[in-house]
């Protein structure tokens, strides 16, 4: 491992951490700001894209113009850190402790942005050289964590290509599909009286137990289904609000469960389990529910034996002795843009241990890093140097 490498990449991992870009509510303009400075400072053009917010833009960079081009994806959200209290360090303070760097965003996912843009000035030398036939795309995209558009966005400006990497953490395992995400807010309805006459209105609390029978009934259901590479489904309460004071029995209650579905499933197909399950429920016990999908991460796959993914799985197990297995991504990620909006063939690749995404403590290890930054830079070469 070269020692510049090492601070090179340490250093912009730090930077990184160091900007908050929590979302919600999505501060990430500053982080913006930072990485078109950097690209600027070693003569790379950078736009500064104000949408689909203009308070809060992301980044497109495009070096060359020769074929193919491979697409570098980041995202720059992260999610609020908590209680700091939980933190045995400032979550923004980046802290390195046995070759490890922590502080929010250290794993999900600031060191793939950080080895994406190392990779793209890198790969902007050796075109500009004349050592690569094709060009190279970088995104540093808003609002992946809360399944905003940044990273179609982006691709529907032009900043597209012919192969595209989501530099998630992965291990360095190639990832070619994926699960999908569906947010789903169920209202129970019930009628108001004072606490003290209780049996005058209809309490929600209560209509809101035999839904909450079903909808376990349904995930029992669901998770008998499987898909090789990215494992089960489920369908998991998350969530149930309902009151307004002490005394008052509740109008409303309301269930939220949230839906990880396969790539052979379809959100129509869901939704018309969500509707037949609420319909059920509500006849047989005279409840009146209404249900509002309110966030989607739809599934995506691309061949598991695709060029794209042997030239990754080779050069991991070059470098990093990863093995090589068919392998699929259990969450969720930007990677359905690129396939189901696009059309593109894409990978879910990076370095850094997903189980650290969103914890307390988060960290990512820099040797880790570092070797994900050799083996992007060997896959890219590989794939730019083709035509």
């Amino acid at each position: 491992m070269s020692q510049d490498r090492r601070e090179n990449v340490e250093s912009l991992v730090a930077d990184l951490v160091a900007i908050e870009t929590e979302n919600p509510p999505g501060n990430e303009q500053a982080c913006a700001e930072y990485i078109v400075d950097w690209f600027a400072d070693r003569g790379i053009e950078a736009e500064l894209v104000e949408e689909p917010y203009a308070d809060r833009p992301q980044v497109g960079v495009k070096v060359g113009d020769g074929d193919p081009a491979l697409v570098l994806n980041g995202h720059i959200d992260v999610v609020p850190a908590g209680d700091t209290d939980h933190w045995s360090t400032d979550p923004y303070v980046p802290t390195v402790v046995d070759d490890s760097l922590y502080g929010r965003g250290s794993v999900d996912m600031k060191t793939g942005v950080a080895i994406g843009m190392l990779a793209t000035a890198q790969l902007a030398d050796e075109i500009e050289a004349g050592e690569l036939d094709g060009s190279v795309v970088f995104h540093a995209a808003i609002g992946e964590e809360t399944a905003e558009p940044g990273t179609k966005t982006l691709l529907d400006r032009g900043y597209d290509g012919d192969y595209g990497v989501v530099l998630e953490p992965t291990a360095m395992q190639t990832g070619t599909s994926e699960k999908g995400l569906a947010w789903y807010e169920i209202r129970v309805n019930g009628d108001p009286s004072h606490a003290s006459r209780p049996d005058q209105g209809t309490n929600a609390i209560r209509n809101a137990q035999p839904v909450l029978d079903a909808l376990n009934e349904y995930d029992a259901t669901v998770r008998e289904r499987e898909d090789d590479l990215v494992g089960q489904a489920y369908s998991t309460v998350t969530m149930i609000e309902a009151g307004t004071k002490e005394n008052v029995v509740p109008e409303e209650a309301v269930i939220t469960i949230d839906r990880r579905f396969l790539p052979d499933e379809t959100i129509e197909e869901i939704d018309a389990e969500i509707e037949d399950v609420l319909e059920t429920v509500s006849e047989a016990h005279d409840i009146e529910t209404t249900w509002e999908r309110t966030r989607t991460y739809e599934s995506a796959a691309i061949e598991t034996d695709s060029h794209l993914a042997s030239v990754f799985r080779k050069h991991s197990k070059a470098v990093a002795d990863v093995p090589t297995d068919d392998w699929g991504v259990s969450a969720s990620t930007d990677v359905r843009n690129f396939i189901n909006d696009h059309g593109i063939e894409a990978i879910t690749w990076g370095p850094g241990d997903l189980t650290q995404a969103h914890t307390y403590d988060e960290h990512v290890s820099l040797p880790a890093a570092v070797d994900g930054l050799e083996a992007l830079l060997a896959g890219a070469r590989e794939l730019l140097d083709e035509e």
